[in-house]
């Protein structure tokens, strides 16, 4: 960032902002509309203090190896030779060759497909920016808001009387408005599983069956397995739960209903499976017989590789993960405790992670609260309940997944925030008008 962010960032933010207040009445009503502005103005800021917080505190990062070290180079092939320019858009991960060596060769990222996909994803947004990161970083904290916004009127259309409480949960959570706003993969994940979770919403709950409908869905997917395959494959496992409680729950008639689950179980949990084989087929490492020796590996690099290197010491140790599925199984639970409340507020070794721990105490109290002054039965109800499936489901296998695999408290506050707006909204669902 530099003086430059100074004159276009600032332009882009007011062109963003009026372009929003465009669009305001066309995807708001009554009830929603408080919220839209001040949930992309936060993103907005959100954006601007990643990239400062990387630049003056980290001194470097993720976000600076897609941008300074990935998109900035492919803006300087299009002001050199927009051939060539245009040329890297087309070309495959690893892919060198001779006319655009002299580029690809300063992009730290580029023999990593998932990386290669997000720089030049940026570069997109650098050629109206000018290959300024401040803006650039405006309009990925745009998508991601998009994403958020779908994600909130999904949730708001089950629940309408806690449309305050929903924008809290899905709006306006403090590591996911900082994590998800900036130039990182995590930003645009996020916006993507916003957007599909109100797809299937719309496909499933309101019968909107449209071909846009369908092909929107097939496209974000799509943007969610180039980048990081895990986050659909989870996706995939509580779509599936939740379509078979949701046509399930059409059958009135509890004789018929018996009868037909397993025909419906059958039926989508088959389509679920083939869906997640075809996906594991991208990236054999998450394939199901490879996918405990994935984390060991993905945990062990984390912890003793370069976080080593770099002389982190956030890192925490669940036990003993050596590759085999049943290592791996075995810490589901510690995996799910560490993603949704830790770091604690004695493990927190730096302002950034006590922030994050004063984040995790809040859920903390907020599910000892649900806990204690909800009945049981209304909670198992809920889990019966197609929405309570989804978020379960999605919130158990994907807690479970990163809080395994990560190792890292400063990594896990990144990895985790798909996660936390099902799992607060769950929460937020069982507690109903409570204050």
């Amino acid at each position: 960032m530099g003086v430059q962010d100074l004159i276009i960032t600032p332009f882009y933010f007011f062109i963003l902002l009026i372009a929003a207040y465009m669009i305001r009445p066309y995807v708001t009503n009554q009830d929603t509309k408080p919220y839209f502005i001040p949930g992309l103005f936060v993103k907005f800021i959100g954006a601007i203090a990643l990239g400062l917080i990387y630049q003056f505190y980290y001194g470097g990062g993720d976000t600076f190896t897609f941008h300074t070290h990935g998109s900035r180079w492919i803006w300087q092939a299009f002001m050199d030779n927009p051939g060539i320019g245009l040329k890297l858009f087309f070309t495959e991960a690893g892919d060198y060759n001779g006319q655009s060596y002299k580029y690809i060769s300063r992009i730290w990222q580029f023999r990593d497909s998932s990386s290669w996909f997000v720089i030049k994803l940026t570069a997109f947004f650098d050629l109206i920016t000018f290959g300024t990161y401040g803006a650039t970083a405006l309009f990925f904290s745009s998508f991601s808001f998009l994403g958020s916004w779908a994600l909130y009127l999904a949730f708001y259309k089950l629940r309408p009387n806690l449309k305050k409480h929903i924008a809290l949960a899905v709006l306006f959570i403090p590591s996911v408005i900082f994590w998800g706003s900036g130039i990182l993969k995590d930003t645009i994940t996020f916006g993507a599983l916003g957007l599909i979770t109100y797809l299937l919403f719309e496909l499933t709950i309101h019968k909107k069956s449209t071909f846009i409908h369908i092909v929107s869905l097939v496209f974000f997917s799509w943007i969610i397995l180039s980048i990081k395959i895990y986050i659909l494959l989870c996706f995939l496992i509580a779509a599936s739960a939740f379509m078979i409680f949701q046509y399930t729950s059409f059958i009135k008639k509890p004789v018929i209903k018996i009868m037909a689950m397993p025909l419906i179980g059958v039926v989508f949990g088959g389509a679920g499976f083939f869906a997640l084989q075809k996906v594991s087929q991208e990236d054999s490492r998450y394939a199901l017989n490879n996918i405990a020796q994935t984390a060991a590996v993905t945990a062990y690099d984390i912890r003793a590789g370069w976080g080593a290197r770099l002389g982190d010491t956030s890192s925490y140790n669940l036990g003993t993960l050596d590759g085999s599925l049943t290592s791996f199984i075995s810490l589901a639970p510690k995996g799910i405790v560490v993603t949704l409340f830790r770091p604690f507020l004695w493990e927190a070794q730096n302002p950034l992670m006590l922030l994050a721990a004063l984040e995790s105490l809040m859920v903390t109290l907020l599910t000892l609260n649900v806990i204690f002054t909800i009945k049981i039965r209304k909670i198992f109800d809920f889990i019966q309940t197609p929405i309570g499936i989804f978020c379960l489901t999605f919130t158990l296998i994907f807690a479970f997944a990163v809080g395994v695999s990560t190792s890292n408290f400063g990594t896990l506050m990144r990895y985790k925030i798909p996660v936390m707006p099902f799992f607060l909204t769950s929460l937020i669902f069982l507690l109903g008008n409570k204050k």
